[in-house]
């Protein structure tokens, strides 16, 4: 199929699952600790619900040198991405550069979480990259539904954002491989993409190889059931607000519970409210029928170092705490680093320099290193 671009403004839509309102009554839901074996998957993508690129009520305005574009996936569907091209750090020891590593500066590829699209990366983090060298894509998982993620049916909803991730990756990067960023929800995406290329589980014969990874206050492999249920019974008005805050999306009518989840308590309040309005445009989506329950999540473990992985986490998270950091850092044999006086939204929250150079100092460390 004819792969095309578009230039027109989108309407971004994801929702991260947590815990429904219904859940208090549920009976204590233990992941079977064993995954299914491996099998081939075909995926529909998710991306959008049309075939056309959709209007965005209130569209995020771009900084300068960044593109907002669409990608026609396989399925016809769209994908929107905003692109910043990088800026060459070192513009008199380029060749010298180019020797000592072999490789270019890898591009980066941003997979964002709930209630966000393309534009939470655009705000600072795609400068900030871009004024380091590296060319940027952000890309919006639209078509996705919120619903509790440790019942989630794995193939239906994580798969194909990792596919449709994978697809454009394969299309759009091809000189070097990348390095790939998800952000909550979408860590677990990131993760899902991780699992299926080095198992193979991709369709078709490409099968793009990443420089690196980095997990960014990602949901952890498991889900966030473990989370849900230390929320309840260590911090049971914490896990009353996050659950009214994002099950019943709380964060969109009232900006102190908005604030709370996503940001700290230093952030300007009309600033806030600017992130409150565009995460209300990235999340109309109806709840998932939770009838569709999967008793677990496949994320299959992969050999240790078989990937670079950066496991990221922040000292205010309110969403993903210090023990599902430490889960997925351990799942993958790494060390994690939790960046201190930062909120769950790292990318957008006060002091978001923080974690974008500890991001800079890992990925100057890969020494332009691939799969």
């Amino acid at each position: 199929m004819r792969r095309s671009i578009y230039r027109l403004k989108a309407k971004t839509s994801l929702a991260l699952p947590w815990l429904p309102l219904s859940a208090f009554n549920q009976p204590h839901f233990v992941p079977s600790p064993t995954p299914p074996p491996p099998q081939k998957h075909t995926v529909q993508s998710l991306a959008v619900l049309s075939t056309r690129p959709p209007k965005m009520g209130s569209p995020y305005q771009l900084k300068e040198g960044q593109s907002r574009l669409f990608h026609a996936l396989p399925s016809g569907l769209q994908m929107e991405f905003i692109f910043q091209k990088g800026i060459q750090r070192y513009p008199f020891e380029e060749s010298s550069r180019s020797v000592q590593t072999n490789e270019k500066t890898p591009p980066l590829v941003f997979v964002h979480g709930s209630f966000h699209a393309a534009w939470c990366w655009a705000e600072h983090w795609l400068p900030f990259f871009s004024r380091s060298g590296f060319d940027c894509y952000a890309v919006s998982l639209l078509g996705q539904v919120m619903v509790l993620v440790s019942f989630l049916d794995f193939d239906e909803y994580v798969r194909p954002h990792a596919s449709d991730t994978h697809e454009f990756i394969g299309t759009f990067i091809l000189k070097s491989p990348p390095v790939l960023l998800g952000h909550s929800f979408g860590g677990l995406i990131v993760q899902s993409y991780i699992s299926d290329m080095i198992n193979g589980q991709f369709s078709g014969n490409s099968n793009p190889k990443l420089a690196g990874s980095a997990l960014v206050c990602s949901v952890p492999p498991s889900g966030n059931s473990g989370l849900v249920w230390r929320y309840l019974f260590s911090k049971p008005v914490a896990a009353f607000k996050v659950t009214l805050s994002l099950a019943a999306k709380g964060f969109a009518t009232s900006l102190p519970l908005c604030k709370e989840t996503f940001f700290s308590k230093e952030m300007d309040d009309h600033l806030a409210q600017s992130y409150q309005e565009l995460m209300k445009e990235s999340s109309r989506m109806s709840l998932f029928d939770l009838k569709k329950l999967n008793a677990s999540l496949p994320v299959r473990s992969v050999p240790k170092s078989s990937v670079n992985i950066l496991v990221v986490g922040a000292s205010n998270d309110f969403i993903v705490d210090n023990e599902g950091l430490c889960e997925t850092a351990k799942f993958y044999g790494v060390i994690p680093i939790c960046v201190e006086g930062v909120a769950h939204d790292i990318m957008l929250d006060c002091s978001w320099e923080k974690g974008a150079r500890v991001i800079l100092s890992w990925l100057d460390g890969l020494n332009g290193h691939s799969l």
